[in-house]
């Protein structure tokens, strides 16, 4: 269940030049207003090699699952089969999870990009004889695949445990071998993680010459469809107890990802008009009329929560006098 009085927000602002001319003319009254009166309360900054963007860290804080440092993972998958109820999460000695995604990587003379599988057209046929092509490979290395839905599989297995990943989101449209290298091996891991990143080494090759003469994508390639080359893990993880979050879950406003992603900036800054007239309109009625709320904002490199905790008398001059607006703000995001 979500907190209608808790709005998070994905993809506010980021440093693309397009990006800031949009902001410069936004109008945000909604906004403006809330972040005038409520107080900062946690202000997340992520290094620009952190393998989890700023608002899957304040998801991922939200619904009580531990934060690693950037050379970590996040336990989505694992998460994710709690939920489902495909794991008591006992205690240590429970399965790892993460979660595969089939995908078409688009090698250039000096980048190999990874394509949006959204756009891949998979049906839920083709998905699972794709899963049945592919799942012998993994089990060979003691990883079980399962389907889930089209362009997402559930992998299990003791060794995802191990295994730092990218996000999915953190991947999508750039070059995947500079992600990639993050997997790697470095100075002090231990064993069990090394041989975890060279194991999904190995598959990725051993499944991208598979796939390259497969009749799977000759199908695909006659009705004009890209090509399944290769894969992306992601979410890996165990769980060593029960998450405990704090509170439900907030509400993700998500119309600005699909905008910000293809930079189409003139989009971005109508959803942003949309957001201000809609939920925020809400959360700003809401607010002024005595009730409790939080409000997240997050960007490439931060995630900055707000709530409306009462504010010592300094703060409400400085609020007066100098108060926060989102022309401000989004530098910090």
């Amino acid at each position: 269940m979500s907190d209608t009085t808790h709005l998070l927000i994905p993809y506010a602002a980021c440093a693309a030049p397009g990006c800031q001319q949009a902001l410069q003319s936004l109008h945000l009254p909604h906004l403006d207003w809330l972040l005038a009166r409520l107080s900062l309360h946690h202000h997340d900054r992520v290094p620009d090699d952190s393998l989890a963007l700023p608002h899957e860290r304040a998801l991922a804080r939200a619904a009580g699952l531990p934060l690693p440092n950037a050379d970590g993972n996040i336990a989505w998958a694992a998460w994710h089969a709690h939920q489902q109820g495909q794991t008591a999460c006992a205690g240590a000695t429970d399965t790892a999870w993460a979660f595969v995604t089939p995908c078409h990587w688009h090698v250039g003379t000096d980048h190999i990009t990874l394509h949006d599988p959204a756009e891949l057209r998979l049906t839920e046929a083709d998905s699972r004889a794709l899963l049945a092509i592919l799942a012998p490979w993994f089990e060979g290395d003691g990883i079980t695949l399962t389907y889930e839905q089209p362009t997402r599989w559930l992998a299990r297995g003791d060794s995802l445990a191990h295994l730092p990943t990218p996000s999915l989101e953190r991947v999508l449209g750039r070059d995947v071998r500079d992600w990639m290298q993050h997997q790697g091996a470095s100075k002090g891991q231990p064993s069990a993680h090394t041989k975890a990143v060279q194991t999904l080494q190995r598959l990725h090759s051993e499944l991208q010459m598979l796939l390259y003469t497969h009749p799977f994508n000759d199908v695909r390639e006659a009705q004009g469809l890209a090509p399944i080359n290769a894969f992306w893990l992601h979410g890996a993880g165990q769980l060593q107890a029960p998450p405990q979050p704090p509170g439900p879950l907030p509400t993700v406003a998500d119309t600005l990802r699909t905008p910000a992603q293809q930079e189409n900036w003139d989009a971005w800054a109508k959803a942003w008009a949309v957001l201000d007239a809609g939920p925020l309109a809400q959360l700003h009625t809401h607010v002024a009329s005595g009730g409790t709320a939080h409000l997240t904002l997050c960007g490439e490199q931060s995630a900055m929560t707000w709530h409306s905790a009462p504010r010592s008398l300094p703060q409400k001059f400085l609020g007066i006098f100098r108060p926060q607006r989102f022309t401000s703000v989004h530098k910090q995001l």
